[in-house]
């Protein structure tokens, strides 16, 4: 038992000591809407298979969108997973197209068994990421000679999570399981206006939030053996939706360069924000230990929530909180495992083999005007392997390395300023992710003759 608290306060540890890297890397002008774009919340296990997590159970990973699943961990093994990603981004907006390239710390769990049928994780992830940085050119002034405006704008910031959560094997069939969260983070966009007359007021505009909040999922699988060698498990995991007692600024300078003059104010929105309500639900199909295929469908009510805005109806811009700024979320991914056999002495046989993807409606809305009828969307592909460190006889208790490729692409409309024409902003992603998986042998009794 001192062994399992040793271990427990380390990864409390090292999950802390990760926070300030939770951030994923992102470049993208589409993060300024709402908490920014959601992270990949994948494991090391499912980048290679589009994700699919719901009906996905296996002592050998550790699977944190359905807390169910702790219940299959392994008597005698504690697990430690950690995850990074390496990102190439292309971006076009019009004319204008960007390069970047970043790297990314995608998450770190520990999972373990307390005790007989009930199984405990601790891990952090990153849930929305923020980062962007762009200008328009200057633009000639209707109804002035020669004057001209420019505008930037710049944002960062994201919300992360370290939750820790239990899974309990309450029948032979069914497993029920929570995740229970800390919830953290903050965002600053700003916004400057200036015009090439210096007699006209440089308008600076800054919003800024720091989020600190609970969050509460309940997972719950079944499997129902279809033979001796074939099973199917069905999973699905109920997120609580709920209000967030943080306050949302914005803050207003005006400034005259002819004088040196500047004027600023501040406005402050109490209990400004909402996390949605969302449930995902999912089917896997197991094939001895050979053969995995699964789907999950996802739900999450953006546009129940409350959010902060500038009201454009009214004359001094009044800054409110409202819902109905958010598309609601949809996904849909599909993903296969393939392992030719798993106990087999030479190594190429242990190697399992992914294959994935996923389709999604985004919550973010980048049309305030409602005149565009599409929104925005991304879908992705994906592929892996998993490689045994060692090659042992076994299939447990083996160190293990996940990598995976992922292409992903998202299309915006929005509106454009300048022209009021309609205009897209896509985006294509190519990650390489990296897991690796590594195990310590707990409670193993030693026998002595």
């Amino acid at each position: 038992m001192i062994k399992a608290l040793r271990y427990i306060a380390f990864a409390a540890l090292t999950c802390i000591s990760l926070c300030s890297y939770a951030q994923n890397g992102v470049n993208s002008p589409y993060s300024r809407y709402g908490f920014g774009l959601m992270a990949d919340r994948s494991m090391g296990f499912n980048k290679g298979m589009g994700g699919i997590a719901q009906g996905y159970r296996d002592g050998q990973s550790i699977n944190t969108a359905n807390p169910a699943s702790y219940s299959a961990c392994e008597p005698i093994t504690a697990l430690f997973d950690f995850g990074l990603s390496l990102q190439n981004g292309n971006y076009k907006m019009g004319g204008l197209q960007q390069n970047a390239k970043n790297t990314s710390f995608d998450y770190a769990a520990f999972h373990f068994r307390a005790t007989k049928g009930l199984g405990v994780a601790v891990a952090v992830l990153p849930v929305t990421n923020i980062g962007y940085s762009f200008s328009s050119q200057s633009e000639n002034l209707g109804g002035t000679e020669g004057i001209t405006s420019t505008y930037s704008f710049s944002g960062n910031g994201g919300l992360h999570q370290v939750m820790i959560g239990a899974g309990w094997q309450v029948l032979k069939p069914l497993s029920v399981g929570f995740n229970l969260g800390y919830l953290y983070g903050d965002y600053s966009h700003s916004m400057n206006m200036a015009f090439s007359e210096s007699s006209i007021n440089t308008i600076i505009r800054s919003y800024t939030a720091d989020i600190s909040t609970y969050s509460l999922d309940i997972g719950a699988q079944y499997t129902q053996m279809l033979s001796k060698n074939e099973a199917i498990i069905l999973g699905a995991t109920y997120g609580l939706g709920h209000d967030i007692n943080n306050d949302a600024y914005r803050s207003t300078t005006n400034y005259n360069a002819s004088s040196s003059t500047s004027l600023s104010n501040v406005d402050t929105l109490k209990n400004a924000f909402q996390l949605p309500t969302s449930l995902t639900a999912g089917i896997a199909y197991y094939y001895k230990n050979n053969i995995v295929v699964g789907a999950d469908f996802e739900l999450q009510k953006w546009s129940d929530v409350r959010f902060p805005k500038q009201n454009t109806s009214t004359s001094n811009g009044e800054y409110t909180s409202s819902n109905g700024q958010f598309n609601d979320r949809l996904k849909y991914s599909i993903g296969l495992a393939y392992t030719p056999d798993p106990l087999a002495r030479s190594y190429g046989q242990k190697i399992t083999y992914k294959v994935g993807g996923y389709y999604a409606k985004t919550y973010a809305n980048s049309d305030a005007t409602t005149s565009i009828s599409s929104k925005p969307y991304e879908y992705g592909v994906s592929a892996g392997l998993t490689l045994p460190i060692t090659n042992r006889n076994t299939m447990w208790s083996t160190p293990k390395l996940n990598i995976s490729f992922q292409w992903v692409h998202t299309n915006v409309p929005y509106i454009s300023s300048s022209s009021l024409a309609q205009s897209t902003l896509t985006e294509n992603y190519l990650k390489f992710c990296v897991g690796l998986t590594f195990s310590d042998r707990w409670f193993y009794k030693w026998k002595v003759k």
